[in-house]
C-alpha cells in the first residue's frame, strides 16, 4: 500500500513503498566543468523517511539494486515541482559484455540507467517485487560554457566535440581501451532523462553519464562510443580515437564491432528533433565511411549472450540497428526506431562514391586475392608495397566491384601494405598482408595518399597542387622529401613535429620537370623509433586548357544549346578519352584513341545515335595517357529539357513568378530590358516604366525558352 503524496493504493501487485527525502552531503559544489558524484545505501527496513535539513542538489540519479524485482524513483526539482515516476532501468542491457573485467566490477547487481533530471533536491522511490539492497547514485553537473567542436581533417567527417571540449574527466578511467578488429554495424540508442536541455547543458549530460557509468557502475569509461544532441551536436564517447574500433558498453553481447551511438533525451514517443536526425546521419555516414560498410546491408551477427540471445546464437542485424534488435529493450524509443530505415537510406546517400567490405585472402608466398565494392562504377587500382615502401605489384580495372589476384609466389616471407583505392574522394582500405617478423613497429605512418595522383602544374588552375594526406599512430618529427624519378632529394616540404593525427601537406611541382615523383615520408619518434612510408605523384603538363562551353545544355532539337562541347590542349601527343557518366555509371564514350598536340575540341549532342542524355546531373570524365602518367579531370554539367515557367503576379510594382533560375528578357512600354533572376520564386524587377503593357520571356541557363506572358 502506498502511503502519502497523494500516489494512491496498487492492490494488485506486491509493492512496497519507501520514501527518501535526502540532504545529499556533496563535497563542494560541482564547478561548471566538473562532475562530482555522491553514493547513498537507502534502508529498505519498513517505511523511513531520511531527515532533510538543507537538502543539497544533483542532476542525474541512478539507482542499483539486488533481486528480482523493480525498483521505480520521482525527483522534486529546486522549484519544487515533482516529476512522474520513472522506471529506474527502462534500458537494462546498456552493458559490457559478459566476462570482461568491466562487467564483473557491478556482477551482483542490477543497473539502472543514469537519468538526467535536471537541478533537483529530493528523491522517492517505490519498488515492485523483491528488492533486497538498494543504491542510489547522484551525480552534480552544471552547465558551462559552450563548447568547440572540432572538424576533423578527413573528408566527410562531422564537427565533434571531444572529450577535452565536454571536460570528460580523465583520471577516473579504469583502462586502456579495447579495440575490435573491425567495426561492421552501428547500433543506435537514446539516453535516459528529460528532453528539455539547453544546448549548454548538453556537455553537463554526458559529463554525468560518464561519472555515473565510471564511478557509478564500475565501468571503464562512459559506454557510448558517440552521443548526439537534439540540437545536431555530436560528442566523442569512450575514449580510444573516434575513428579507431574502441570497444564499448552500449549493447550488451554486441559491443565488439560495433560503434554505438546515443541521442540524449527519452524517444519512447516524443519526436526526434530535425537536427538530431541530420546529425545522427552525418556521423553514421562518416564512421561507417571509416569502416568501408554500406548503411543499407544488412549482416549475421553472433551473439556475445545475453539475456535475449544465448551466446553463439546468430542474430540478423542491419547495419543501422537500434539498440531493441540486440535485446531485450525498447531502446531507442519507438519514435526514434522507426526513423532508422530513412535514417541508414540519408546515411547511404551522403558522401558518395565509397568503398565498401573490403577482403583480402590467401597468403605470402602464394596467391592473394583483393576485393571490395565501389558505391558505382568506377576505375580501381590495388598497391602492394613491401617493407620499405617500394610497390612490388599492382592491379586495376573499372566497374563496381574490385577483384584482382596478386601473384605472389615468388615473394619474400615479410609484411606487404596494400591500398585498395579508386577516385580522389572515395576512402581507400589500407591494411598488411604476409608475416610479420617480431612484434609490429609501435610508430606508423598510415594512410597516405596523394589527391590527385598525376599533377599538371601549367597554371590554368586543374590539377595544378597535390595534396598528401598521412596519419601518425604517435607524435613525432616528420620530415617529407620529394625524390625524382633517380631518387635524389629536389624538394624539402616539411620538417618539424607533428602530433599523432591525420595531416595534410601540398605538393607544388611548378618548378620541377615532367616525371613520376616519390614523396618520401619519415617519422622519428622517442625511444628510437623510426617510420617511413611514401607515395607516388606524376607530374605531366601534356594536358592542360580543360574547359567546358556550358554548365548546362538542352538536348531537345530546337536548335538552342542542343549540345554542349569539351575542350582542351595537349602539348605532346598522347591517348585520350572523354566518357561521360550520370551518378558514376557510364552513359557514352564521346572520344577515345590517339590525338597529336594541339587545341582540341569535342561536342556532345546528347542523341540517341551516341547514348541519349535524360535530364538530370552528369559529369564528363577526361583522361590523357602520355609516357609519364594518365591525368584524369571531371567536368560537371546538367542536362534540362525543360521549359522554365513564368507568371507576371503584379504590375506595379512588377513583380514576376518564375520556376527556376532564369535570364527574363522584359519588353516594358515599348522598351526592352533584361533581369536575371538567380533563383526560383517571386522576383520584383525594378527601374521599369510604370506605363503600357509588359511581355516577359524567360530563358534558363540550358537555353530554355518559356512560353511568353503579357500584362496590360
Amino acid at each position: 500500500m502506498w502511503a502519502k503524496n497523494g500516489v494512491g493504493t496498487l492492490s494488485m501487485m506486491r509493492l512496497l513503498r519507501l520514501a527518501a527525502l535526502l540532504a545529499l552531503a556533496f563535497p563542494a559544489a560541482a564547478q561548471a566543468d566538473e562532475a562530482t558524484i555522491v553514493s547513498r545505501d537507502v534502508p529498505l527496513a519498513g517505511q523511513r523517511t531520511l531527515a532533510a535539513v538543507q537538502p543539497g542538489r544533483f542532476d542525474l540519479a541512478g539507482l542499483h539494486w539486488r533481486g528480482s524485482g523493480r525498483v521505480e524513483f520521482r525527483t522534486r526539482s529546486l522549484g519544487g515541482r515533482w516529476s512522474a515516476w520513472r522506471d529506474a532501468a527502462p534500458e537494462a542491457e546498456d552493458l559490457p559484455d559478459a566476462r570482461t573485467e568491466e562487467r564483473a566490477r557491478r556482477s551482483t547487481w542490477r543497473l539502472g540507467n543514469p537519468w538526467w533530471v535536471g537541478p533537483s533536491d529530493r528523491i522517492e522511490y517505490r519498488l515492485r517485487g523483491k528488492v533486497s539492497r538498494l543504491r542510489a547514485h547522484f551525480v552534480r553537473s552544471e552547465a558551462g560554457a559552450a563548447v568547440p567542436a572540432r572538424t576533423l581533417q578527413r573528408a566527410g567527417a562531422p564537427a565533434i566535440v571531444p572529450r577535452l571540449s565536454w571536460r570528460a574527466n580523465e583520471a577516473i578511467r579504469r583502462a586502456q581501451p579495447s579495440y575490435a578488429s573491425a567495426v561492421r554495424y552501428s547500433v543506435v540508442h537514446h539516453t535516459a532523462g528529460s528532453n528539455s536541455y539547453t544546448p549548454a547543458e548538453s556537455a553537463a549530460i554526458v559529463r554525468a553519464i560518464q561519472t555515473y557509468h565510471v564511478q557509478g557502475n564500475g565501468w571503464n569509461d562512459i559506454g557510448y562510443n558517440f552521443l548526439v544532441d537534439k540540437y545536431g551536436q555530436v560528442f566523442e564517447g569512450r575514449y580510444g580515437g573516434v575513428d579507431k574500433n574502441v570497444v564499448g558498453a552500449h549493447a550488451e553481447g554486441f559491443n565488439t564491432g560495433s560503434v554505438g551511438v546515443a541521442v540524449l533525451g527519452e524517444y519512447s514517443s516524443l519526436a526526434v528533433a530535425a537536427k538530431a536526425r541530420e546529425a545522427l546521419a552525418r556521423l553514421l555516414a562518416w564512421r561507417l565511411d571509416v569502416a568501408h560498410v554500406d548503411p543499407l546491408t544488412t549482416l549475421s551477427v553472433p551473439s556475445g549472450g545475453n539475456a535475449r540471445f544465448p551466446s553463439g546464437i546468430p542474430v540478423f542485424l542491419r547495419a543501422v540497428s537500434g539498440h531493441r534488435d540486440t535485446g531485450l529493450t525498447d531502446c531507442p524509443g519507438t519514435a526514434l526506431y522507426n526513423l532508422l530505415n530513412g535514417i541508414a537510406g540519408d546515411v547511404g546517400g551522403i558522401g558518395l562514391p565509397k568503398l565498401y567490405a573490403p577482403a583480402v585472402s590467401g597468403s605470402v608466398p602464394g596467391l592473394v586475392r583483393f576485393r571490395a565494392r565501389l558505391s558505382s562504377a568506377l576505375d580501381w587500382l590495388v598497391d602492394v608495397t613491401d617493407p620499405a615502401g617500394a610497390v612490388v605489384a599492382s592491379g586495376s580495372g573499372f566497374g563496381a566491384n574490385v577483384d584482382w589476384t596478386w601473384d605472389a609466389s615468388l615473394a619474400a616471407p615479410a609484411a606487404y601494405r596494400y591500398s585498395i583505392r579508386s577516385a580522389a574522394d572515395v576512402l581507400p582500405a589500407t591494411g598488411f598482408v604476409g608475416a610479420v617478423a617480431g612484434p609490429a613497429a609501435p610508430l606508423e605512418v598510415t594512410g597516405v595518399a596523394a589527391d590527385p595522383e598525376t599533377v599538371t602544374p601549367n597554371g590554368d588552375g586543374v590539377a595544378d597542387l597535390a595534396t598528401v594526406t598521412y596519419t601518425l599512430s604517435d607524435a613525432a618529427n616528420m620530415t617529407a622529401t620529394v625524390l625524382d624519378p633517380n631518387r635524389a632529394p629536389v624538394l624539402t616540404l616539411l620538417r618539424g613535429w607533428k602530433r599523432a593525427a591525420e595531416h595534410t601537406l601540398s605538393f607544388d611541382a611548378a618548378g620541377l620537370p615532367d616525371g613520376i615523383y616519390t614523396i618520401s615520408l619519415e617519422a622519428k619518434a622517442t625511444g628510437g623509433r623510426i617510420a617511413l612510408t611514401e607515395v607516388q605523384v606524376a607530374v605531366t603538363r601534356t594536358l592542360g586548357g580543360v574547359g567546358i562551353t556550358r554548365v548546362a545544355f538542352s538536348p531537345n532539337g530546337d536548335g538552342r544549346a542542343d549540345t554542349i562541347g569539351f575542350r582542351f590542349s595537349l602539348a605532346a601527343p598522347a591517348e585520350v578519352r572523354l566518357r561521360v557518366l550520370r551518378d558514376g555509371k557510364w552513359v557514352v564514350t564521346p572520344l577515345a584513341g590517339p590525338l597529336q598536340a594541339g587545341a582540341q575540341r569535342v561536342v556532345w549532342d546528347g542523341s540517341k545515335r551516341i547514348g541519349r542524355a535524360l535530364d538530370g546531373a552528369y559529369a564528363a570524365e577526361l583522361e590523357a595517357t602520355d609516357a609519364i602518367a594518365t591525368v584524369r579531370v571531371s567536368l560537371p554539367f546538367v542536362s534540362d529539357t525543360r521549359k522554365p515557367k513564368v507568371r507576371i503576379v503584379k504590375r506595379n510594382p512588377l513583380r514576376i513568378e518564375v520556376s527556376e533560375p532564369a535570364r527574363l528578357t522584359l519588353r516594358v512600354d515599348g522598351r526592352s530590358h533584361a533581369y536575371d533572376a538567380t533563383k526560383a520564386g517571386v522576383v520584383v524587377v525594378r527601374n521599369v516604366s510604370r506605363r503600357g503593357g509588359v511581355r516577359v520571356v524567360a530563358w534558363d541557363a540550358a537555353g530554355n525558352r518559356s512560353a511568353p506572358v503579357s500584362r496590360k
